[in-house]
């Protein structure tokens, strides 16, 4: 008993250190080693205490001290049953654990070895064994000490078998080589286990930054403006993201083959596949949809990229450039202009003093009438390109709209008798005050055109929503023609005859620069625009708030 309380002391001053570091890398694998250990323990404490208690005559098990091995077998059997019935315990608490349950086994298996006549009884086999299910479970200098043990517990047995029955030197030598093979086999598998330990950690480690980038690539993919669909080798749709749905008219939630994703699709895949056509770089893909499509491999294994790139937004990309384009001519010729429209203007006011023919006084108020019509295109066309010259102002916009309405009655007091305004308290915008002034001139003089002549027929209203103000800008005319409705914000269109074809373009743009939008909503009757624009919770770039 001395020498095995002085075994349980060692133990624990090498197994304090190992414990602070228990579980390698933070793996479960020791956790789960140590459970099976005890399972493992539990099943042979079961074979012997059977295999004595049912067929001990017959075999060759404590055939020298029967009584003891019986003995020996039933303590093991009701130890080991209550070591696996114990609740899991945390890691500091588990090489405690294991130290008491191998040195137990030593101890056990030592006796038992000597109650059946010694290494000739082949249960140093059995002891060898808990050495390789100790060394799955623990590291460092802990292994090492229970192969100390070991040698230390079989030479003993050596011993006192000597000094009682006499022994030659082929035994001790049996018993040595035994010995070696304790600390050959401990740290074998030590080193195995530390392989698959490392092992296991780089994999989770991996994982971890394969889920991470998964998670990354999924985002990518979702956010992105293209279409993109994931098509194994037998058409099947393996993953897709919400604009590819959305462009082939699919369900979110439609996980099928491609041909009952989408037709047309499935036929440029088809072609491509089969090596019987090149696919197609645009296809209908609905009635309303068309798509640029662009196939490319994605591994071995034969899946295919599909990347669908929208037409309507290609073309609306090519129409805002050719716009900017244009709009820089149209300055550029605009400034040309001005200088000799200005001497056109001057020449026909002398004319007109000195005619007095009626003729050509009808004559000389057409080219006044047309030179005025010039110089406003050319006004509105250098406004345009002073639109990045922004004040931003958090305008009070009842306060705004009523000075509005009251300046513009004061100008056409018969006109500003048909304004009616609606302003809710509070409603406040960020804009440019002069191009504010100058978008609702525009829209208010279009409303006004085309509306009946009965009081309130145009209607300006300002209205607070959740994440942006609006402004409103409405008339109980005809409305806008329904041809008229794609083309109504581009330059130089116009269904006005004494009009530049600018003034809605020009609104527009504004809008856009001061970061709002202009748009023309659908009515029962007449025209609606809507001007959405930042509300208070909106904050300018240093540079562009007014002081």
């Amino acid at each position: 008993m001395k020498n095995t309380s002085a075994w349980v002391q060692a133990a624990r001053l090498v197994a304090v250190p190992v414990a602070r570091n228990w579980r390698l890398g933070g793996s479960d694998a020791v956790e789960i080693s140590h459970r099976f250990f005890r399972l493992y323990r539990f099943a042979i404490a079961s074979v012997f205490l059977f295999v004595v208690l049912f067929y001990g005559g017959g075999i060759d098990l404590g055939i020298t001290r029967f009584g003891l091995f019986i003995w020996v077998a039933f303590f093991y059997w009701l130890s080991a049953s209550l070591l696996v019935a114990l609740p899991p315990q945390r890691p500091q608490g588990l090489a405690s654990q294991l130290t008491l349950e191998v040195l137990l086994d030593i101890v056990v298996f030592t006796i038992m070895m000597h109650a059946s006549g010694g290494n000739r009884s082949g249960l140093s086999f059995m002891i060898l064994v808990t050495l390789a299910a100790a060394a799955l479970v623990t590291q460092g200098r802990l292994i090492l000490f229970f192969a100390a043990s070991a040698t230390l517990a079989v030479l003993f047995e050596q011993w006192v078998r000597a000094l009682s029955h006499g022994s030659d030197a082929a035994e001790f030598v049996q018993a040595g080589i035994i010995c070696i093979g304790f600390f050959a086999t401990a740290l074998a598998v030590r080193l195995l286990a530390r392989r698959v330990i490392e092992n296991e950690r780089l994999a989770r480690d991996r994982g971890v930054v394969l889920a991470n980038q998964l998670r990354i690539n999924e985002r990518v993919i979702r956010d992105m403006q293209d279409g993109v669909l994931v098509v194994d080798r037998g058409g099947r749709v393996r993953q897709f993201n919400p604009q590819a749905a959305r462009l082939c008219g699919a369900s979110a939630t439609q996980f099928t083959d491609l041909r009952g994703f989408n037709r047309p699709l499935a036929d440029v895949f088809a072609r491509c596949d089969s090596g019987s056509g090149e696919p197609a770089s645009e296809v209908r893909l609905t009635e309303t949809q068309s798509a640029r499509v662009r196939l490319v491999p994605a591994g071995a294994e034969g899946d295919m990229l599909i990347y669908l790139e929208d037409l309507s937004q290609i073309q609306e990309q090519a129409r805002q450039i050719k716009l900017a384009a244009l709009g820089r001519l149209t300055a550029n010729i605009a400034h040309e202009i001005r200088n000799p429209l200005a001497a056109i203007s001057h020449a026909a006011e002398l004319l007109r003093e000195d005619v007095q023919d009626p003729l050509q006084t009808k004559l000389t108020r057409i080219i006044g009438d047309n030179v005025l019509r010039l110089d406003r295109l050319v006004h509105d066309v250098l406004e345009l390109g002073r639109r990045d010259r922004i004040q931003f102002e958090l305008i009070d916009l009842p306060t705004y709209l009523a000075l509005f309405v009251e300046d513009y009655r004061r100008q056409d007091e018969a006109a500003g008798e048909r304004l009616q305004l609606q302003a809710e308290g509070g409603a406040r915008m960020w804009f440019d005050r002069g191009h504010l002034d100058q978008v609702l001139w525009n829209l208010v003089n279009n409303a006004l055109r085309y509306a009946s002549g009965a009081s309130g027929a145009v209607r300006i209203a300002a209205e607070s929503m959740q994440a942006y103000t609006r402004i409103v800008v409405a008339d109980d005319g005809p409305g806008v023609p329904e041809d008229a409705r794609s083309r109504l914000f581009e330059p130089f269109f116009t269904t006005y005859g004494k009009g530049t074809g600018l003034g809605l373009y020009i609104a527009r743009e504004l809008c856009d620069a001061n970061r709002a939008t202009l748009e023309l909503v659908p009515a029962a009757s007449g025209a609606n625009f809507h001007i959405n624009g930042k509300n208070e919770t909106w904050r300018p770039s240093v540079g562009h708030e007014a002081n």
